[in-house]
């Protein structure tokens, strides 16, 4: 068992609340554990520079950490983001441009953001978990005026951390898993079973193949639970 009760294959409670916010096309609230974090997807017609003139369209994220999402006070980063926050913004965009077909929303931009409330570990893998809701809300909404066709959304994204914790193989880890964890890996899938980004970092020890073996495992079957969070939260919206 875990800090919090957990099993090591287990992931955290998952909740996801769809239309949080009022004024985006597509938003929800992800709650895994005790990380929370906003997600919208708004709509903009334009599209950056080295895009304009090829009829398609393009996906981007933004992402940061509220002061008080963390014990200690993030500091906010106003003139430039940090290389933290740079990656994660592009690993984001990355896994969601995976899931919409850009060619069919015409020289339009899909501007997702990001607003970690709490962070209790998880917070890149919730975030692109919770921002394929948001992006498939936002489709769907605009769908309904004939602005982009249904098909744009090709197929679902979600992803997870995975590590292994005082030589067990842990799912989905939360901060005291993280801190402790000899390797630490987040694992990005499509609902097609391909991956789309696998980041893992040993830190005591090299790891064999058969513990990344197991690990993708793992996060394979995470993911799959948090595809059908996607579905009930796409289900269920107000």
């Amino acid at each position: 068992m875990r800090s919090d009760g957990r099993s090591f294959d287990q992931l955290r409670t998952v909740k996801i609340t769809p239309n949080f916010l009022v004024a985006p096309a597509g938003s929800c609230l992800i709650e895994m554990g005790k990380t929370r974090v906003v997600c919208s997807a708004m709509v903009e017609d334009s599209v950056p520079q080295f895009m304009k003139g090829s009829g398609k369209g393009w996906l981007s994220a933004e992402y940061a950490m509220l002061p008080a999402s963390s014990s200690s006070r993030i500091q906010r980063e106003r003139a430039k983001v940090g290389g933290r926050t740079h990656e994660i913004q592009r690993l984001i965009g990355r896994s969601l441009r995976m899931c919409v077909d850009l060619s069919l929303i015409g020289e339009r931009s899909i501007v997702v953001d990001c607003d970690v409330l709490d962070a209790d570990g998880g917070t890149r893998t919730a975030a692109i978990t919770g921002s394929y809701v948001a992006v498939a809300l936002a489709l769907k909404k605009l769908g309904t005026t004939r602005l982009i066709p249904a098909s744009a959304m090709k197929m679902a994204v979600a992803a997870v951390s995975v590590g292994i914790v005082k030589g067990q193989p842990s799912l989905d880890l939360h901060y005291d898993d993280d801190k402790i964890a000899d390797v630490d890996m987040n694992v990005v899938m499509t609902s097609q079973g391909q991956f789309v980004e696998v980041q893992g970092t040993a830190e005591a020890q090299p790891f064999d193949k058969a513990s990344l073996d197991r690990l993708l495992a793992l996060a394979e079957k995470g993911i799959r639970e948090l595809f059908q969070a996607q579905i009930r939260a796409l289900e269920n919206r107000v």
